[in-house]
C-alpha cells in the first residue's frame, strides 16, 4: 500500500483537526479570554482556582467548571464556586456566586500551519452567595459580562486580543456598583513543536488591563471608589493529549486608583482542565 503524499493542503487539514479536535491542543489564556471553542459533543471539566491580595485583604475562589460543546462553534458551561475571604479582624467562606456563560465562535479562517479565529462571549454571574458574610462572599446583585476575542495559532507562536465590558447591579443599600472594562493582550510560543502524544508546552506573558467606574447612591458619586490597574502576566500552558495544566500570576505593573484604596500586591491562577 503506497504512503500518502505530504501536500500542502493535507498538512492544514491535519493542523486544523489538531487545533479544533477533541485533544487540549487549542488554547486560551490564564487571564483573558480567547475565542477556542469546543468540538460538537465535547465536554470540558475544570478545577479553576484563583488567588489575590490587596494589603490587608486576600481572596482564594476554587470553582468546578463544566463547558458543553453544542455545536462545533458554540459552546455553553457552568461554573460553581466556592470562596474564602479575609481580611485584617475577619474571615468567611462558602458558596460563591453561581455563573453561567456561552461562547460564540463567528470567524475562523485555516491556512497552512496556522489558525485565526474569533468569538463573542456572554456571562451571567447570580446572586446566590451569602453577601451578609463579613467579608461578604457575593456582591448582592447579579452581573453580566460581554467579551469579543480575538485569536491566532500556529505550532510555534501564539497572540490573543480580547475586550470585555462589565456591567454591574446594584447592590445592598442602593449602591450602584461601577461597571468595568478589561482588556487583555496576549503573546505566547511553544519553544520546542511536539506531537499529540508527546507533552507539550507553551508559554505566556499578558498584558491585563481594568478600569472600574466608582460606585454611585442616588446619583452621588461614592469616594473611595473607581480607578484604573495594570498587570504583566507570566504564563505557562501544559498539554497531555486531552489533559491540560495552565497557570500564571499577574505582577502589578501601573495602579490609580480613586481615593483611598488597597492597590492588589499579586494574583495568581491555576487552572486543570479534562477535555472528553
Amino acid at each position: 500500500m503506497p504512503f500518502p503524499s505530504i501536500t500542502p493542503w493535507r498538512v492544514s487539514l491535519l493542523l486544523a483537526l489538531s487545533l479544533s479536535g477533541g485533544s487540549a491542543t487549542a488554547h486560551n489564556p490564564v487571564f483573558g479570554l480567547g475565542p477556542h471553542v469546543l468540538y460538537k459533543g465535547g465536554l470540558d471539566i475544570a478545577l479553576d482556582t484563583a488567588t489575590g491580595r490587596a494589603g490587608s485583604q486576600r481572596d482564594t475562589r476554587t470553582g468546578f467548571e463544566f463547558t458543553y460543546g453544542l455545536t462545533g462553534n458554540w459552546t455553553l458551561g457552568a461554573e460553581l464556586p466556592y470562596r474564602f475571604r479575609s481580611d485584617q479582624s475577619n474571615r468567611s467562606e462558602g458558596a460563591g456566586d453561581l455563573s453561567l456563560f456561552t461562547k460564540y465562535r463567528f470567524w475562523r479562517h485555516d491556512s497552512l500551519g496556522q489558525q485565526s479565529s474569533a468569538a463573542v462571549s456572554l456571562k451571567a454571574i447570580f446572586d446566590t452567595a451569602d453577601s451578609d458574610r463579613r467579608p461578604p462572599l457575593g456582591k448582592g446583585a447579579t452581573d453580566t459580562l460581554l467579551g469579543l476575542s480575538y485569536g491566532y495559532e500556529s505550532r510555534r507562536w501564539y497572540r490573543w486580543a480580547s475586550i470585555r465590558y462589565r456591567h454591574n447591579g446594584s447592590g445592598p443599600g442602593g449602591i450602584d456598583r461601577g461597571d468595568r472594562l478589561l482588556v487583555d493582550l496576549v503573546g505566547g510560543i511553544r519553544p520546542n513543536p511536539s506531537g499529540y502524544l508527546e507533552p507539550d508546552t507553551v508559554w505566556l506573558l499578558e498584558l491585563n488591563g481594568e478600569h472600574t467606574w466608582a460606585d454611585s447612591r442616588a446619583g452621588q458619586r461614592i469616594a473611595n471608589t473607581g480607578g484604573q490597574q495594570w498587570f504583566l502576566s507570566p504564563g505557562i500552558f501544559w498539554t497531555l493529549r486531552n489533559f491540560a495544566v495552565k497557570a500564571g500570576v499577574q505582577i502589578p505593573v501601573h495602579s490609580n486608583l480613586d481615593g483611598d484604596q488597597p492597590e492588589a500586591d499579586y494574583r495568581a491562577r491555576l487552572t486543570l482542565e479534562w477535555h472528553m
